[in-house]
């Protein structure tokens, strides 16, 4: 097959998995549970207070677009990285464990160049379909610039693709998230 074939076929997947409504929102990806989970993490936000109950962030990402990655070590236009944020629980089997509990919402950070590049999403539980997107302004535009180690997003938390975007010079060492 050959390169362009490829690629052609992977920008084709990858916009299938990123529609938006005809007033901007991004449309919910169905299959998402159906992608790679690339991380989880737990209290991952833009603030440093501390928070009794911490959020759970799941990571996932289509296959055709982290194949894309892993060779590359970038990523493709059309990229959704879709994360899913859950609630805490503590205490069920030990006094330090945590585990998932409700579903609160949803986010993601999309690489859409017609829409001038990284993009970020909310979308809120009850709603499901679609999500507006975060305003330029927003904390998670700076934060991602500033410290995401490989094209604003933080491969330095997805241990899977950190030696991909090494191997590609793709990858920079940040500092600690401040």
């Amino acid at each position: 097959m050959t390169k362009l074939l490829v690629l052609t076929l992977v920008l084709t997947a990858a916009a299938a998995a990123q529609q938006y409504t005809k007033d901007g929102e991004l449309v919910m990806p169905k299959d998402y549970r159906q992608w790679v989970f690339l991380s989880s993490g737990i209290g991952m936000t833009y603030s440093n207070a501390p928070t009794a109950d911490p959020h759970f962030d799941n990571i996932f990402v289509s296959p055709v677009v982290l194949k894309a990655f892993l060779k590359t070590g970038t990523w493709p236009d059309k990229t959704v990285l879709f994360m899913e944020v859950r609630t805490s629980g503590s205490h069920a089997s030990n006094k330090d464990g945590r585990f998932q509990t409700d579903l609160v919402g949803y986010e993601a950070h999309v690489k859409d160049a017609s829409r001038g590049g990284w993009q970020f999403y909310q979308i809120k539980k009850d709603a499901q379909i679609s999500g507006k997107p975060f305003p330029k302004t927003a904390a998670c535009f700076a934060c991602h610039e500033k410290n995401g180690a490989t094209d604003t997003t933080f491969v330095q938390f997805y241990p899977t693709l950190i030696d991909a975007a090494k191997k590609a010079g793709t990858y920079k060492e940040v500092a600690d998230v401040q």
